[in-house]
């Protein structure tokens, strides 16, 4: 136990130090309406979204925005009155497209997004805004995020929506889902032109077309299920990007209980592994050994194995209270992390059971097989 007490302190030492200040929420973008404004368009693909359509495409058209600008909403087959809801608010600036059959190699979302970009480009847009169904937006984002573009020349400006956090599942689950995504893709890192780290996340990703056009458009990324990293990191191979969180952004979408989250990370998990078990066997060995060992140490032992272990718990802990303070949480979820990740674990883990079982990635009832 003291070896791996050892190597537990020795990760996260690493983290703290040489890992891209990944627990740094950073700050959100404030209010702000840039200089020029370009001809602007917001496409939003929709499958099965009735419930909240509304108020996010209410949000979207009341933009205060200098310049032109236009919402696309593209119904992807959906199966409820989503395009009937967006039709009814009758705005000569809101578009409803009827997606039409996903071809080949492209994923559900990704084609809708292709139909809307298309859209986009006929009439003229410059710079595009890709959104989900589920995000309501402050009336002043569009503005700041081009001028966040604006002032820094970027391609993409890309941000961390604030996710729903009200049921206890939610309050005990999301915020580590912010914050094991910024362990993956430390945002510091992603905004360093010199390093390789690159990603988006998908709620908000404003990018210029002509960049799009650079890396072949959305085609690009078609059969991407993280689609948002994949984007992130094929526009960045040739212009900056920006990452960061919003406070002008939310999402509706609810999880109300364990089982939703489950899925919900269970999506992609597998995914992000590239289907791979090695891939699987090291990230649960790395999980165990980087947030389960510490507590079990510290609990369990005496001596150097002991105190190695708390002192591992309490950096892991100290490094979790700020995304907590940004979801409005109480500091004493901090010491429970350990169990959170044995979640996002077992996730995991049954992510990849049921794609070896054959069932693929389901979401909006798709599924989809071996896709990247």
């Amino acid at each position: 136990m003291t070896v791996l007490a050892a190597l537990a302190l020795a990760i996260w030492l690493y983290l703290l130090s040489a890992h891209g200040r990944f627990w740094q929420s950073g700050p959100a973008l404030a209010p702000v309406r840039p200089e020029t404004a370009p001809p602007a368009a917001i496409v939003v693909p929709a499958r099965d979204e009735a419930a909240s359509i509304e108020p996010v495409l209410r949000s979207l058209l009341a933009q205060d925005y200098p310049g032109r600008f236009r919402v696309i909403l593209v119904d992807d087959q959906s199966t409820d009155a989503t395009g009937l809801e967006a039709r009814a608010l009758a705005d000569p600036r809101l578009a409803v497209l009827d997606g039409t059959d996903r071809p080949t190699g492209w994923s559900g979302k990704l084609w809708a997004v292709a139909q809307g970009v298309e859209e986009a480009s006929r009439g003229g847009a410059e710079l595009i805004l890709l959104t989900d169904a589920d995000i309501v937006h402050d009336r002043q984002h569009l503005a700041t995020l081009a001028a966040k573009a604006e002032r820094d020349r970027l391609d993409l400006v890309s941000e961390m929506v604030a996710l729903r956090c009200e049921a206890l599942p939610e309050r005990a689950l999301v915020p580590a889902f912010v914050y094991f995504f910024q362990l993956l893709y430390p945002f510091a890192r992603v905004n360093d032109p010199l390093s390789r780290t690159a990603g988006a996340a998908g709620g908000t990703i404003l990018i210029r077309r002509a960049a799009l056009d650079r890396i072949g458009g959305i085609e690009a990324v078609r059969g991407a299920l993280i689609d948002d990293v994949a984007l992130g990191a094929a526009v960045k191979r040739g212009g900056p990007v920006w990452l960061g969180h919003s406070e002008l952004a939310r999402s509706v979408r609810p999880y109300p209980g364990f089982a939703d989250i489950w899925r919900m990370v269970a999506r992609t998990a597998y995914v992000q592994l590239r289907f791979s078990p090695l891939r699987l066997v090291f990230c649960v060995l790395g999980m165990t050994l980087t947030f389960i060992v510490p507590p079990l140490a510290a609990l369990a032992w005496r001596g150097a194995a002991g105190w190695m272990g708390a002192a591992a718990w309490a950096g892991m802990a100290a490094s979790y209270l700020p995304t907590l303070r940004r979801y409005r949480r109480s500091p004493l979820w901090a010491p429970f992390l350990p169990m959170i990740a044995l979640f996002y674990t077992a996730a995991t883990i049954g992510s990849a059971l049921s794609h070896h079982l054959g069932r693929g990635v389901v979401w909006k009832h798709r599924a989809y097989q071996g896709a990247a």
